[in-house]
């Protein structure tokens, strides 16, 4: 037994009981059978317990399986042996690119706030940032464990950093622009109270019409900022209602258009298209599109509202205006928000600068894909893609 002792207890009771069975008539035969398994089982019992180390040929197999650990974790991990990277999981070479493997780390990395962190030798935190591209910002930990390997692990705080940015601008913008015709609507108001009994009835009624101006944008501005806050709020919701959408697009427009630019409205549409949505943020998206398309389109040329079949199972809205167009390089950022291509002809007209946005979370919300595509000179088409119901019939 390998050296082992053999158990002689275990052994002399099987045999006492054995004879016993013997004794009392039991087949000799059964009597040796079930002796043979005894000693047997007391055999087993005996023997070497399997390895259980993967740590054998001066520890590859422990550094195999740390390998395999790490692999296809979405985090980039690399396993250092005397600051010397010897391990790098799939993440961390598209980090920081393959031909890390085998450099000291401190090459590999090339940042003063890591290169301290490694150089302390103990475990602990760094905040790196521009580590593999312009603006990224890294959470850098470190691990020590025996045998001169260190564990370093890269924690994304990119997105976490731009959200917060991006909630700082919002902040910046909006109190902007709600200071904007706050402070108008103030200084109208002193100039009022201060010189009532000299005030000219012209001027005054022209200083009230500019505080009525203002109070509405003002109003349309927070109407805008709660519109989008709810929206943002339901966009992980799918909308469950079944709506037909050309009725819902041609009536939404009209809306949108109001009774003084109705005549410069076209709707066409191929059919009936049914979607699953939400009906009123539907009819604030085409009212939005449409609203743009006339303020800012040729005041002499009508605007096209278009519901068609884009394919087996997608609808789209089409919006197209003539007017002056929008040059390339602001296309892509027509949906942020409160960006303006020409800010003064925007507050002129009454804009809030939210539309677009407005327009994009809804799109979103509702699976669709939003395009836009302007010709300086020509117009802007703005399309709007929703899945369509399988179904094309009411429930």
């Amino acid at each position: 037994m390998n050296g082992r002792p053999l158990p002689w207890s275990g052994i002399s009771i099987a045999l006492i009981a054995c004879a016993f069975l013997a004794f009392f008539g039991v087949d000799l035969v059964a009597v040796l059978a079930i002796l043979l398994v005894w000693v047997g089982s007391l055999w087993l019992v005996g023997a070497e317990p399997p390895p259980t180390s993967d740590t054998s040929n001066n520890g590859s197999l422990t550094r195999d399986s740390m390998r395999d650990l790490f692999e296809h974790s979405e985090t980039p991990v690399i396993i250092t042996e005397r600051d010397r990277v010897v391990i790098a999981n799939h993440a961390a070479r598209a980090l920081l690119g393959a031909h890390i493997i085998g450099q000291d780390v401190r090459m590999a990395l090339r940042q003063p706030e890591a290169v301290r962190l490694i150089e302390r030798g103990s475990d602990g935190t760094a905040i790196v940032r521009n580590l593999a591209r312009r603006h990224d910002i890294w959470r850098v930990n470190r691990k020590t464990m025996n045998d001169g390997l260190a564990v370093i692990e890269f924690v994304s705080k990119t997105a976490e950093a731009d959200i917060s940015r991006a909630h700082t601008d919002f902040v910046a913008n909006a109190s902007h622009e709600l200071r904007t015709p706050l402070a108008s609507i103030i200084g109208y108001v002193e100039t009022l109270q201060e010189d009532v009994e000299h005030l000219q009835p012209a001027v005054a009624e022209r200083f009230l019409g500019t505080i009525h101006r203002e109070s509405k944008r003002l109003q349309d501005l927070v109407s805008d900022l709660m519109s989008l806050s709810r929206i943002e709020a339901e966009k992980h919701d799918l909308p469950e209602a079944r709506i037909e959408l050309a009725g819902l697009v041609e009536r939404a427009a009209r809306d949108g258009a109001g009774s003084e630019r109705a005549d410069r409205l076209e709707f066409t549409s191929e059919g009936s298209f049914w979607v699953r949505g939400d009906e009123q943020q539907l009819e604030q998206l085409v009212r939005n599109l449409v609203d743009n398309a006339l303020k800012y389109g040729d005041a002499d040329k009508p605007v096209s509202v278009a519901v068609e079949q884009r394919s087996e199972n997608r609808v789209r809205i089409v919006v197209t205006d003539r007017g002056d167009g929008i040059p390339a390089e602001h296309v892509p950022h027509l949906t942020r928000r409160f960006y303006r291509t020409d800010p003064g002809r925007s507050r002129a007209s009454g804009g809030t600068g939210l539309g677009l946005a407005i327009v994009k979370h809804i799109v979103e919300r509702h699976r669709g894909r939003l395009d836009i595509e302007s010709t300086p000179g020509e117009g802007t088409r703005v399309t709007v893609s929703l899945p369509l119901e399988s179904e094309q019939q009411v429930d």
